[in-house]
């Protein structure tokens, strides 16, 4: 399996909209690797969290199980979020943002080497997303969502507590996570 080499990007499919609604392609291969995006999805992943602001993340799988991910919001609106996670990369820890929803349609596209995280904005939101590997227990990782090294700017009011798994109440900081993840000469840059 080819890993993608490459920015975090930020996808916006073209919607042709008719009388009945609309249609859009939201994946195709060449389309992809016509843009640089070299990678071959292999498993879908579909989340649904009732209560606003339930945050899920920082997560990522470790080497040789990495997985790029394609992430889009089905339903209501997200705060999608990528990490830097790579070693030696100039923007190591930093993150990136962008709000993704049903109505909007946005992608954001992942590489193997960030963290991926995401804060539902209303409730009942259904996200779907596509690996490029299957999920992998023993090469299951993370990084605490609120670590005040990479300070997240989640929008939501000051104060409020998200809804976590217990396992993402006790990631590590980004200080004591030893990565495994190689910087490949791309670094982080804005969403645009």
């Amino acid at each position: 399996m080819t890993a993608s080499l490459g920015p975090v990007r930020l996808l916006r499919p073209t919607r042709y909209e008719d009388a009945r609604g609309w249609f859009s392609e939201v994946y195709s291969e060449p389309a992809f690797v016509a843009i640089g995006i070299h990678c071959r999805f292999v498993q879908d992943n579909h989340s649904m969290s009732v209560a606003r602001f339930t945050l899920r993340g920082l997560h990522f799988q470790t080497p040789p199980r990495g997985q790029d991910k394609l992430v889009r919001c089905t339903r209501g609106r997200i705060f999608d979020v990528a990490v830097d996670l790579r070693r030696g990369s100039p923007t190591f820890g930093r993150w990136v943002g962008a709000e993704l929803s049903a109505e909007n349609g946005s992608q954001l596209f992942i590489p193997i080497g960030f963290g991926h995280g995401f804060l539902t904005l209303e409730e009942n939101c259904e996200v779907a997303y596509k690996c490029s590997d299957t999920y992998a227990p023993d090469h299951d990782g993370g990084v605490l969502w609120n670590d005040p090294t990479i300070a997240i700017d989640w929008p939501m009011p000051a104060g409020t507590i998200p809804e976590l798994s217990g396992k993402d109440r006790i990631q590590p900081t980004l200080a004591a996570f030893d990565s495994p993840f190689s910087y490949d000469g791309n670094p982080l840059a804005p969403l645009v």
